[in-house]
């Protein structure tokens, strides 16, 4: 997602087509979505619900996020309680989002929001910007959408709708300034909250990413890509890298009242702040070590056995391969002040731990 400071579009040159905005309300008027965090024009979605949705919404698909926004809201119905909330409650609520530095900075933005602006969202991009986690382009969704300012909202929804119509052809990411430019060219003056929800409704039901609805597209007549016979090749995308596979091992200890033993992970990094069965590696790129010396990395000593085939997830960046040690434990249960024994509730844990121990509950130990 991007939002690109109209400074910097006001530079590039602008098409010459006009973007028939009437046409996308008229069809958004009759089958855009309706959402748990969405109003529209002129009523406007409060600036908390825009906020949590954007956030959530970043890497992950509507769907998966409708449910968690539901729960946030019934838990927390404002700001000011979601910044008096527990932070260990609020990572057990975005358990299976992903991306888990998101939630940390949304609950120190509630608090920064409760503290300097007495719960109330600023309006102001500068102050938008310095809350935590929040980047252009969540600022700029918040500006337009919850106060319905002008501005430039493009994510990769509408930057597939406006590279088609306008036709363009510089492959991404290298044309989202060029993207952004023809977006704040073709902003109407009416309806500026529901302008971007409308195009993303629009790109999600008809302009979709692999076979779109031209035929039935009520911006087609003047479309550009369409007239060139190109549509389904725009957006152009620069290659991807290959994403690269790392190997690391997890230690799954359970005692014989069906304890484990978890610890907390560094706030910083990949699932910063989760409750996580200890491991080691992460960023290994050659072969895994023996077996050997897999278990010197374990907490505790015990009789680890590993468990076969490694447990595999995927990261936006990465594949990661875990091989993963189980032990069954006797009384009286080893201490150690990584972490502490608890009964096992996956809902708070991270999808990979809950991959791991999913995994470990159905290992047979060798007898």
């Amino acid at each position: 997602m991007q939002q690109t400071a109209k400074n910097n579009v006001d530079t590039l040159p602008l098409p010459a087509a006009r973007f028939p905005y009437e046409n996308l309300f008229a069809w958004y008027d009759r089958h855009g979505r309706q959402l748990p965090w969405r109003r529209r024009w002129p009523e406007l979605a409060p600036a908390y619900h825009v906020w949590l949705s954007e956030i959530m919404l970043q890497q992950t698909v509507v769907a998966t996020v409708i449910p968690y926004f539901v729960d946030f809201t019934r838990r927390w119905p404002s700001i000011a309680e979601l910044a008096a909330a527990r932070l260990d409650d609020v990572l057990a609520a975005w358990a299976g989002l992903g991306y888990y530095a998101r939630a940390r900075n949304l609950h120190k933005a509630a608090k920064l929001v409760t503290s300097a602006y007495d719960g109330q969202f600023p309006s102001d991009q500068k102050a938008l910007l310095a809350l935590p986690g929040v980047g252009p382009y969540t600022a700029g969704a918040i500006s337009v959408i919850a106060f319905g300012q002008p501005g430039v909202v493009v994510d990769g929804n509408i930057e597939r709708v406006m590279s088609r119509f306008f036709a363009i052809k510089t492959p991404l990411p290298a044309a989202k300034p060029e993207i952004a430019a023809v977006y704040a060219h073709s902003c109407p003056g009416a309806r500026p909250s529901d302008f971007p929800q409308a195009m993303m409704d629009f790109a999600n039901a008809v302009c979709t990413a692999k076979v779109p609805a031209c035929s039935a597209c009520p911006l087609a007549a003047s479309c550009q890509g369409f007239a060139a016979g190109l549509a389904s090749q725009l957006p152009m995308k620069a290659p991807k890298p290959t994403k690269p596979t790392r190997r690391g091992v997890a230690f799954v200890a359970i005692g014989c009242d069906g304890e484990v033993f978890l610890e907390r992970r560094p706030d910083k990094g990949l699932l910063g702040g989760m409750l996580a069965f200890p491991s080691s590696g992460w960023t290994q790129v050659a072969d895994p070590q023996n077996d050997a010396a897999s278990q010197r990395q374990a907490p505790f000593a015990a009789d680890w056995q590993k468990l076969e085939p490694p447990v595999h997830h995927v990261f936006t960046h990465f594949t990661l391969e875990m091989t993963v040690f189980v032990a069954h434990m006797a009384v009286p249960l080893p201490h150690h002040n990584s972490g502490a024994w608890q009964q096992p509730q996956p809902a708070d844990l991270p999808s990979l731990m809950r991959k791991i121990w999913s995994a470990a509950k159905a290992f047979q130990p060798a007898r």
